[in-house]
């Protein structure tokens, strides 16, 4: 219910508990049960933020709108893909193409001939002919030969004085670099290439390319070498020269591996190319386009978070939220004199942040699947539709202002989690809860929730044009529209709220403003049936529930909740309504035929049946506390004081506690002005001539017999409001109670008078008769006071 007076609860209170809630969450809530249910709070909002990255970045596009502003979590060195990759291609395209040269080409040849002239010389061993020795000079030489290239062998075998001579030319001839391939190898002509000496094992860069020959200029030059040869026919010489230039090798070969192995190599020497973000430095702002290089840092801070793992950052959001959640709680409870939570309560509050924040999450799916539809529109705009201000105000209708306040702290500050460490959206979601809470503070009428949507709607988007300015931005179309929606948020808070209420009183047994309205009706099957079998209990109740409305408006309690409670304060009286004095219509009364204590214990059952009737017609825990409290523990004093005159001295004393009610006393104020409205409306009745003077002090006596009595000890009301209860009582006494002028009759009523002289019959009673009533009346209204134990 909405109960801005909310204090600790007596020992005797905490025994009536709400049937609805599970029996592990009756009473008052152990310190073990409030840290288990703190603990699955934070553990739900673990795991509803930390989906999506939690504090991650979201991914952007070159060109996209940042949603936020985005810092650096801590220091970090961003790898430039791009820049390391162009830095190796250079590294290994500055490797030079690598050349095996082997020197020993040239003298291999020539010694390769001189052993063939060896052989031919010394001739055929074993008394093999000639000719059987081609197949030992095919394989010295490594080619096969031609008829007329053996013959020329044989031939030059006997000249002596060429061998040398040849050898010498053809070393000279061989000794120059040459290639397979030379179009291929001048490609390589700008960058040069890298001579390896197979020999020396030594490397060389050759620049220059121009003394690197191909196969045909070095047959060419093996031609030029054996033509200068001395004593050499023309004949043999150009078939010795052909057969030469067949097992002349080129001497620089390309070695591909290796030159792959050493380009491999050179860009793995590369290191990545970084640059610097220091901690906390703005990556980018809310609103602003994000660049490319912007991107490479919001990916590498993505990296950073998934290098280190949801867990530690589950973990120590699961920690951070859970202390915040502890601290709180424990500094309201104990600093806070109206926050006193039972577990029907925390386990509202944590169902209701739960809910609040799945709903804000649902919605943050919506937005991110309608954002490409609007592209104008920034992402962050659409966070101010969502009905952040929602949970404090349901908070506020079913418990009170300062419970309220504690959520909309915490929400805030959880948001600003949901939303990146947005401080902007936790300063605009506690500034909303705030004034939503305000605003529904008496929900008197359905129609209060949708103004309190209006003056959210209206201090949300003042919220956001300061937000806006304070970010340093512009005011542009962007405004135009985070108005629009904030516009929108406070009406949608209003949307939810009126459909969370009936499902928070349905489900948790609460009573508040909006089930006092429904109950508020006249016409509600107990208050029907009272009507029907105590009328006279019924108008008390309903007079009753002007002077308590107007009581709880004079000491700004709950006037709603005062007037409903006093229509139901009595429907324990249906069973009995005949033991009643205002159901007896001047019949006898039934009292006459008990004993003192059998009376006390009728007087006693209404109140219990009351509470039952109350259960039956599911009237809420607020309402059936009031029945339980209205008459505390107070001494029904008639019945006690005739018992004491009819004791026996000889038989045990009267006990007192036999005559008092079960109790407890009024724990809230709205209960303690239910217990002062019925007195004072029973003890009103008794008055025969009722001035404002005469009321004014028969209410300020009932007051005090019942603060003396300690009926008002468990209850917040000071002395101050007593004297503004009383002043209230009497306003409305008196208007109840005013002076009336005595009409003149009417025609037919002096026409029975003209009969009346004629000694016709007569209805009307004779002075006398009237005198003697009167006198009886004041006479009875010391009795019935003393009766109702005011005198």
């Amino acid at each position: 219910m909405s109960n801005p007076e909310r204090k600790p609860e007596s020992p005797v209170r905490k025994k009536t508990r709400d049937h609805g809630v599970s029996a592990t969450l009756q009473g008052v809530p152990s310190h073990n049960q409030s840290l288990v249910l703190l603990a699955i709070l934070a553990l739900l909002l673990t795991l509803i933020i930390i989906p999506k990255g939690g504090g991650a970045p979201a991914h952007y596009a070159p060109g996209d709108i940042a949603s936020r502003d985005i810092k650096a979590p801590r220091d970090l060195l961003i790898p430039d893909l791009e820049l390391t990759e162009k830095k190796r291609r250079e590294a290994q395209q500055a490797v030079l193409p690598l050349y095996d040269y082997d020197p020993s080409v040239g003298r291999g040849l020539a010694d390769r001939l001189g052993q063939v002239f060896t052989l031919l010389k010394e001739g055929p061993q074993d008394n093999l002919a000639p000719g059987n020795l081609q197949p030992e000079v095919e394989k010295i030489l490594g080619v096969n030969l031609g008829e007329k290239e053996f013959k020329t062998l044989v031939a030059l075998a006997s000249q002596e004085e060429i061998h040398a001579a040849l050898q010498q030319g053809l070393v000279k001839a061989l000794k120059t670099k040459a290639v397979a391939n030379l179009r291929l190898f001048q490609q390589d002509r700008n960058r040069g290439v890298t001579v390896r000496n197979l020999v020396s094992n030594s490397e060389t860069e050759l620049a220059d390319l121009t003394t690197v020959v191909g196969v045909g200029e070095l047959r060419n030059r093996i031609l030029a070498a054996v033509k200068g040869v001395a004593g050499l026919k023309k004949s043999n010489g150009k078939v010795l020269a052909d057969l030469l230039g067949r097992l002349a090798r080129p001497n620089l070969t390309f070695n591909k591996n290796a030159t792959e192995e050493r380009k491999r190599l050179a860009a793995e020497a590369v290191q990545p190319i970084l640059s610097q973000v220091k901690k906390g430095e703005m990556i980018v702002r809310e609103g602003a386009r994000v660049s490319a290089d912007q991107v490479k840092k919001l990916t590498a801070v993505r990296a950073l978070n998934k290098d280190q793992g949801r867990l530690p950052l589950a973990t120590g959001l699961l920690l951070t939220i859970f202390l915040l959640l502890i601290v709180c709680n424990n500094y309201a409870d104990r600093n806070i004199s109206k926050y006193r939570l039972k577990s029907r309560d925390l386990f509202f509050l944590v169902t209701t942040f739960i809910g609040l924040m799945v709903l804000i999450k649902l919605s943050i799916f919506i937005v991110a699947a309608v954002d490409t539809a609007f592209p104008m529109i920034e992402s962050s705009s659409f966070f101010y539709l969502f009905p952040f201000a929602a949970g404090a105000m349901v908070v506020r209708i079913v418990l009170n202002s300062e419970i309220a306040l504690v959520f909309a702290a915490l929400i805030a500050l959880v948001v600003g989690f949901m939303f990146g460490n947005s401080l902007f959206l936790s300063l605009f979601t506690l500034v909303g809860s705030l004034t939503g809470a305000h605003w529904v503070r008496h929900c008197n009428e359905r129609s209060t929730l949708y103004r309190a949507g209006w003056h959210l709607s209206l201090i949300n988007m003042a919220t956001v044009v300061g937000l806006h300015l304070l970010g340093g931005q512009q005011l542009d179309l962007q405004l135009l529209y985070k108005l629009g929606f904030a516009f929108g948020g406070g009406i949608f808070s209003a949307i939810v709220v009126t459909a969370a209420v009936p499902l928070v009183e349905t489900v948790f047994k609460y009573t508040t403003d909006i089930k006092l309205l429904e109950l508020a009706n006249l016409n509600t099957p107990v208050l029907r049936q009272l009507m029907v079998q105590a009328p006279g209990t019924y108008h008390h109740s309903i007079v009753v529930g002007n002077l308590a409305e107007a009581g709880a408006e004079a000491i700004r309690a709950n006037p709603l909740l005062a007037r409903v409670a006093a229509y139901y304060h009595d429907i324990g009286k249906i069973k009995k309504p005949l033991y009643f004095v205002e159901n007896q219509s001047g019949s006898e009364n039934r009292h006459d035929k008990l004993t003192p204590s059998m009376s006390a214990l009728v007087l006693m059952a209404h109140v219990k049946d009351g509470v039952e009737l109350a259960r039956e017609n599911r009237l809420g825990d607020a309402l059936i506390d009031i029945l339980r409290q209205h008459h505390g523990t107070a001494l029904m004093k008639f019945f006690y004081d005739k018992a004491k005159n009819q004791q026996d001295p000889d038989v045990q004393q009267v006990d007192e506690r036999d005559y008092r009610y079960p109790g407890p006393k009024p724990q809230t104020r709205e209960a303690a002005l239910i217990m002062l409205a019925d007195a004072v409306e029973a003890a009103g009745r008794t008055l025969a001539d009722p001035t404002p003077a005469r009321i004014q002090g028969m209410v300020q006596k009932i007051i005090n017999n019942i603060f003396i009595d300690g009926q008002l000890d468990e209850c917040e009301l000071t002395l101050k409001d007593l004297h503004n209860i009383a002043k209230s009582f009497n306003r409305i006494l008196a208007g109840i109670f005013h002076y009336r002028i005595d009409y003149p009759e009417p025609v037919h009523k002096e026409k029975d008078q003209t009969k009346k002289k004629n000694g016709d019959h007569s209805d009307r009673e004779s002075g006398q008769e009237s005198a003697d009533r009167s006198g009886h009346a004041r006479k009875g209204s010391a009795e019935d006071l003393k009766r109702l134990g005011m005198s």
